[in-house]
């Protein structure tokens, strides 16, 4: 392997690398905008110039050296692109010498000459590339004094990216992002120049599957997202990694909050998963169910209407009707949207508390969702853990497909349901009338809510702390992003600084807390009431005894699946190698 010295530390180049990408793996930083190495090289932003060299030879053939002893380097007259030169062995980097600093200030006061002062009003904000860039990278002055060129704003590409032209710096990013990743080549700069934009071709609309990772990979403000637009500064908001909600491929996220509402998700880099991507699906549906029509309060029907009651009133009629009707009678659906800590413990009620065979787990499926990107047709995020937790029928258990016969025969009474609507069931919706006790979990009022007789509030994923199995079998971890009565010591710093530290009197902080709770909280409660005497403190107990009893996940635990960004089934001693994660930019101040 080649070895080359930057700035006086040798490190080693993979064959064919480029300086930028030999740097970024051993931890050493190159400014640039239009680099991504996701991406094709451009070299349009000249923010990565550095100096490059070799020993120089003496005719003999040996090397020279100075009056000091050192050898001398003889340095190319002419920078060079870190993002487009390949890293030679001997080579020698230069990347903070004099030369190169007024080589960037250089490029810095060209890109902002007629860069508009937006930073008041753009999203970008506190999270901008070109601000980081301008502080540490440039003079601090400029000596254009004419009028800046105008360019056309709140440009519409599609139903979720907007774009404004006088932002742009032209590193080509999304250009290269529609063509190589999004399968939709039809942006391209045009009016080359002074006057130089980016257009969508004619008659032709920026509406691929994967548009809004361009929001991201853009280096300043120039895109922004029509659904975030103007909602918050984000240094006013808490950002949370997670797990997106919207397919099996459990891509991962970060949540952005403000005043406890989710206002926006955005792409958590994980290589063996998502890379740097999601899909415009998973952005755009995948919280407004944790904001709205929400339920916040244990429901139990009295005179055949539902009405608020305690956690512990019904937890105890729950109770009671698990002691009243035989285990045959009882069946119990899991949830492929719920924990595979929640699957766990109620595959533990139903088959050692109960004694029943009857459970199993629904599971929505869509071929034409899927692609050969990221979506995969599996529209839920932990089918595969509900299944490794026991959620599936005994030899002798009613499973899903029989249900609805079953309870046309009366041989199923009870039905326990976990955080599944079951709104793609319509048969079965249609006969949970004629079932003697119905309980639900869930999270948002829905139509099977209206037909249960009690109905507990559970925490949503964005919530709650547990694990999620993708369709790979890869093990994830994630915690909260919003505050509940029930998490509220955990979350303590993960909240923004409005939702923390807001009085009563701030519109901005007097934000929500819903009571609901993470279901195997309360389905421990409930098998507490039958004597069983369950102890587990937090979701970590709970994950730590299935790590114990399935071999599938032996030698797991969060802080490793934290450590490795999760862990494959039956791996655990196999942790895939840790990789560099880049950063395209970072929130300010670090």
């Amino acid at each position: 392997m080649p070895e080359i010295i930057i700035d006086g530390r040798k490190i080693e180049a993979k064959q064919g690398e480029t300086i930028i990408q030999a740097a970024y793996r051993n931890g050493l930083q190159i400014p640039h905008f239009c680099w991504h190495p996701e991406l094709s090289v451009s070299g349009n932003c000249r923010m990565c110039l550095v100096e490059t060299g070799f020993l120089k030879k003496l005719p003999d053939g040996t090397f020279e050296h100075d009056t000091d002893g050192n050898p001398v380097v003889n340095y190319f007259p002419k920078l060079q692109i870190a993002c487009a030169t390949v890293a030679s062995d001997g080579m020698y980097v230069r990347t903070v010498s004099q030369t190169v600093v007024d080589a960037q200030e250089s490029v810095m006061e060209f890109i902002l000459i007629n860069h508009p002062l937006d930073c008041p009003i753009c999203d970008e904000a506190g999270e901008c590339k070109l601000q980081d860039y301008a502080f540490n990278y440039s003079k601090g002055e400029s000596r254009f004094v004419e009028e800046k060129n105008h360019k056309d704003k709140r440009v519409e590409w599609g139903p979720n990216v907007m774009y404004d032209a006088e932002r742009c710096i032209s590193c080509s990013r999304c250009i290269r992002y529609a063509k190589e990743h999004a399968g939709q080549d039809i942006l391209s700069f045009v009016n080359r120049g002074d006057k130089v934009t980016i257009k969508v071709a004619n008659e032709k609309v920026f509406d691929n599957p994967y548009s809004m990772n361009v929001i991201e990979i853009c280096p300043v403000g120039a895109l922004t997202s029509k659904d975030f637009r103007f909602k918050s500064r984000v240094w006013d908001m808490s950002f949370n990694k997670s797990i997106c909600t919207g397919c099996a491929r459990g891509c991962n996220i970060e949540i952005g909050v403000r005043n406890n509402e989710i206002l926006r998700l955005e792409p958590a880099t994980n290589l063996y998963v998502n890379r740097y991507w999601m899909c415009d699906y998973g952005r755009n549906t995948q919280y407004q169910f944790v904001n709205g029509n929400r339920i916040t309060e244990p429901l139990a029907k009295t005179v055949g209407e539902l009405k608020e009651t305690s956690f512990d009133n019904a937890y105890a009629k729950i109770a009671d009707a698990l002691k009243k009707y035989n285990p045959g009678n009882i069946m119990f659906i899991g949830s492929a949207r719920a924990t595979t800590e929640d699957n766990f413990i109620l595959a533990k009620l139903a088959k050692q508390v109960v004694k029943t065979e009857n459970i199993d787990c629904f599971k929505y499926e869509n071929p034409d969702f899927g692609d050969d990107y990221l979506r995969v047709s599996d529209k839920t995020p932990n089918y595969a853990g509900a299944a490794e937790a026991g959620v599936k029928p005994g030899i002798n258990g009613v499973n899903v497909s029989g249900l609805v016969a079953k309870i046309n025969s009366g041989q199923i009474k009870m039905l326990y349901v976990l955080d599944d609507d079951l709104s793609q069931n319509d048969e079965l919706l249609s006969v949970l009338n004629k079932l003697d006790y119905l309980v639900v979990h869930s999270s948002n009022y829905n139509k099977i809510t209206e037909l249960a007789d009690i109905v507990l509030p559970s925490a949503t994923y964005a919530e709650s702390e547990g694990t999620f199995v993708n369709f790979k079998g890869r093990v994830q971890h994630f915690t909260p992003a919003i505050v509940t009565s029930e998490n509220l010591r955990f979350m303590g710093m993960k909240m923004s600084r409005l939702d923390k530290f807001g009085s009563f009197n701030d519109r901005w902080a007097n934000h929500e807390t819903r009571n609901c709770r993470q279901s195997w909280r309360m389905l421990q409660s409930i098998v507490n009431l039958l004597g069983a005497g369950w102890k587990y403190l937090k979701s970590s107990d709970v994950f730590n005894e299935i790590a114990a009893s399935n071999p599938k996940f032996k030698g797991m635990d969060y802080a490793k699946l934290d450590e490795y960004q999760g862990l494959t089934l039956g791996n655990a001693d196999k942790p895939d190698p840790k990789l560099v994660n880049y950063v395209s930019h970072y929130l300010k101040p670090e």
